[in-house]
């Protein structure tokens, strides 16, 4: 079975449209499905509770906006089918596409994400990410070009080690990736919307930087902290040490009276906070160890 799950908010006017197309597609392509619709707290309309007649359609209602992960983790958590395909409900992602989705998962890949030609985003959402996949590819060696795309279809197990929570969805396909699950991409067709405004605003962008910082340390340093704490601790430690042993030569051999020198506490704070650091990296160190050995 390929269950099909769609988050929405405020989407009143391209559902009814979406629905009718993805019914005609997956009837062509003849194969058991289901459509999830989750409903994330929308208050513009009440939304259509009409099923096409083998009832394919399921819908979920969030009492209040949960935000898009939870809502993806909602219709998966209410799927059957073996493969599961994510889009979004504005109608910018084409459901004639599924089928090319498909093919590539009977092909052997586990992971199949989108890559949206002719984005109809504005610049400032396009520079963004950009440099978000620059910066997963030079740092994390991502494989994808368009990591942000929200249409992708995968096998149910690729879950097995991912859990959805907060804005991590966006990084869902480099988790993928990184767990050793075999990936591909495929070209998308990016529609423009036409109904409704878009939810991506610009206060959006600087979360998505805090998102993608945020991917960088869980998948670089989950499992070894104090790789990332004793490195940013140690140069603190050290520029302190530094500044304090400049200011110890000066008193001891040249009679420098240190009480009025702003520098002597900047050097002693910066040993001070560079141990700190290098202890909260131990700390993280024993959380792991001590996680993995109740895991056992």
């Amino acid at each position: 079975m390929i269950s099909i799950i769609i988050p929405f908010y405020n989407e009143s006017g391209s559902l009814p449209v979406l629905t009718g197309q993805l019914i005609d597609v997956m009837t062509k392509i003849k194969k058991e499905y289901e459509i999830i619709l989750v409903d994330d707290g929308s208050t513009d309309a009440e939304h259509q509770k009409s099923q096409d007649p083998n009832s394919k359609i399921q819908i979920m209602h969030h009492k209040k906006r949960l935000g898009k992960g939870r809502a993806l983790k909602t219709g998966l958590e209410n799927s059957k089918g073996d493969i599961i395909v994510f889009m979004d409900a504005d109608l910018q992602d084409d459901p004639k596409d599924i089928r090319h989705f498909l093919k590539k998962i009977n092909e052997g890949y586990d992971f199949v994400n989108g890559i949206r030609a002719n984005r109809q985003e504005s610049v400032i959402v396009k520079t963004y990410s950009k440099i978000a996949s620059w910066f997963l590819r030079t740092f994390l060696h991502s494989p994808f070009t368009d990591i942000n795309c929200g249409f992708k279809a995968f096998k149910k197990e690729v879950l097995n080690d991912f859990s959805f929570y907060g804005n991590n969805f966006r990084f869902f396909p480099l988790a993928a990736y990184l767990n050793g699950n075999k990936v591909s991409e495929i070209a998308v067709i990016n529609n423009k919307r036409k109904f409704g405004k878009t939810k991506f605003g610009k206060s959006k962008i600087f979360i998505g930087i805090l998102d993608t910082l945020t991917a960088y340390f869980l998948f670089k340093f989950s499992e070894k902290p104090l790789h990332f704490f004793g490195i940013i601790g140690a140069v603190l430690f050290l520029i302190g040490f530094l500044v304090s042993l400049y200011l110890a030569i000066e008193r001891i051999f040249f009679g420098v009276l240190l009480y009025q020198r702003p520098l002597l506490q900047l050097g002693v704070l910066l040993i001070i906070i560079g141990i700190q650091v290098v202890m909260t990296g131990i700390i993280g160190e024993l959380i792991v160890y001590l996680n993995k050995k109740s895991n056992r």
